[in-house]
């Protein structure tokens, strides 16, 4: 059975957003969908804040806010997921990657406990306090919106802990060029055991790099001149294409 996976940032990634979402809600096959930043940051724009004047320079939402359909598309956007695992492949799937403080069961429980607020009437309210760096490491006692934006930041945002396991979300570049008490998430030690492959996008200037087995790093940075990746999930077969 043919079945298409998205690791997320649908939008935001250039200058088609609307079209990109358009094309993907009317395929005939239902795709597996996780949310990524840019995902949530559209959601943001357009139920919470679709009135400010001035949005980041590197926004390209306006065509897609404006659109006809765009409560429609964001309506079917935010009952997307944040994770996805199939036992019969052996793959997860999240945007970003799972903490390293977490195993399987525990990122599939903290993904169903977000999802179940953004697929829910509160969502609204979520959003609107969806944006920080703090808390920025994980514990159980956490509670409210402070529990669920640090288990958004780590499914959506992370690439860096520092050597104490909070998460740094200031550097973005590539690891050889990270400070020295930077640690790029799956090489920290003692991270908690994936009994599955994992997919992650979202940091591009890996290149698709990943040394670590059973990682796959799916983001090769087509928006900045790079390729457009995808794994065939059956044999873990990667397949490039150049960026236009």
């Amino acid at each position: 059975m043919d079945r298409l996976w998205f690791v997320g940032d649908l939008v935001n990634r250039g200058s088609e957003s609307l079209a990109v979402l358009r094309f993907v809600r009317q395929l005939p096959i239902v795709p597996q969908i996780t949310l990524g930043n840019h995902d949530l940051h559209f959601l943001h724009r357009l139920f919470v804040t679709a009135s400010v004047k001035k949005p980041p320079k590197d926004d390209t939402l306006t065509e897609l806010l404006t659109a006809p359909d765009a409560l429609a598309l964001g309506e079917w956007l935010r009952q997307q997921s944040i994770l996805v695992h199939d036992p019969d492949l052996n793959v997860v799937m999240c945007h970003a990657g799972i903490a390293p403080c977490w195993n399987l069961n525990q990122a599939k429980a903290y993904a169903t406990e977000l999802e179940s607020v953004l697929h829910g009437p509160e969502f609204q309210t979520y959003l609107l306090h969806m944006y920080g760096n703090q808390p920025d490491h994980w514990s159980d006692s956490l509670r409210g919106f402070d529990r669920l934006r640090v288990i958004t930041n780590f499914f959506t945002r992370m690439r860096f802990l520092d050597q104490q396991g909070h998460l740094d979300l200031t550097y973005d570049r590539d690891i050889d060029s990270a400070p020295p008490f930077l640690i790029p998430w799956f090489l920290v030690p003692e991270r908690q055991l994936i009994t599955a492959d994992l997919l992650f996008g979202h940091w591009a200037a890996l290149e698709g790099k990943c040394s670590v087995p059973g990682l796959y790093a799916l983001d090769t940075g087509c928006l900045w001149g790079g390729s457009l990746t995808a794994l065939r999930l059956q044999d873990r077969k990667r397949f490039s294409v150049p960026g236009l």
